[in-house]
């Protein structure tokens, strides 16, 4: 595993979940853009992501701070006249759009590192054992992380199964009309509602919520874990630290403005 798949996923977590409210606190878009630089390269390099995913799963980031962006710059005025090509906008507006649009980058990358170099397995025995989350919850997440990982080979199936009963297909290709889709979509809900409750019973015949339960594979939480989780919220605190000395670190009150 990658040094950063073997993080702890609990401290991992914790550590993601305070630079994003941290990233909430400032409006410069300094401050943003240098920990979406560093985060990006802790991704690909620490990480191992390939580039692929990681530009995949930007598309939904991008597109929010897209509109962010244009937002501000449209609906804020004040400052001095900045002009963007054949566009005349205000610097406020434009300033508070990219900071904003920054801020939505920084934290979905925190969330892509989260998400693409965490094994969903460890991370729920990690806070059953550390963060004291009961066992009912980290069970029942587990299980329905289970029936969501099967829908994309359930939804597949039906349709190979309604292309093979449909004659007059041509060879190779899969029912494409509403009705159609709207049979499979219908078929798919009906399957894993079957399951769901198979599911349920099978965690419940187990004796979920009886009594304290073990581990099988326990996750280790060492000094290590913690260490680098002050590394990350060191280097966090010196690019705040550097901007208040430089002068470009603002505050949310400058969303006043």
């Amino acid at each position: 595993m990658s040094p950063l798949a073997r993080w702890n996923p609990t401290v991992k977590l914790a550590t993601v979940l305070a630079l994003s409210t941290a990233a909430l606190l400032v409006t410069d878009p300094v401050t943003p853009a240098i920990g979406y630089v560093l985060a990006v390269a802790a991704l690909l390099v620490l990480g191992r992501v390939p580039l692929r995913a990681v530009a995949l799963g930007h598309v939904p980031f991008l597109a929010f701070a897209a509109s962010l962006l244009v937002v501000n710059v449209l609906t804020r005025s004040g400052g001095d006249v900045v002009v963007v090509g054949p566009v005349t906008v205000g610097a406020t507006g434009l300033t508070i759009g990219a900071s904003l649009a920054l801020r939505t980058l920084f934290v979905g990358v925190l969330s892509l590192t989260l998400v693409l170099t965490t094994d969903p397995v460890r991370l729920m025995t990690s806070l059953h054992q550390h963060a004291r989350l009961p066992a009912t919850w980290t069970f029942a997440v587990l299980a329905a992380h289970r029936l969501l990982e099967e829908l994309p080979g359930t939804w597949h199936t039906i349709r190979c199964a309604q292309a093979v009963r449909d004659p007059r297909r041509a060879a190779g290709d899969l029912p494409r009309s509403p009705r159609a889709l709207g049979t499979a979509a219908f078929a798919l809900l009906v399957g894993a509602i079957r399951r769901s409750e198979r599911l349920a019973i099978a965690l419940e015949s187990r004796g979920l919520g009886a009594g304290p339960r073990t581990t099988s594979r326990p996750v280790a939480l060492g000094t290590g874990d913690v260490l680098a989780a002050a590394a990350v919220l060191a280097a966090a605190a010196g690019v705040v630290v550097l901007g208040a000395h430089v002068g470009w670190l603002t505050g949310v009150g400058a969303l006043a403005g």
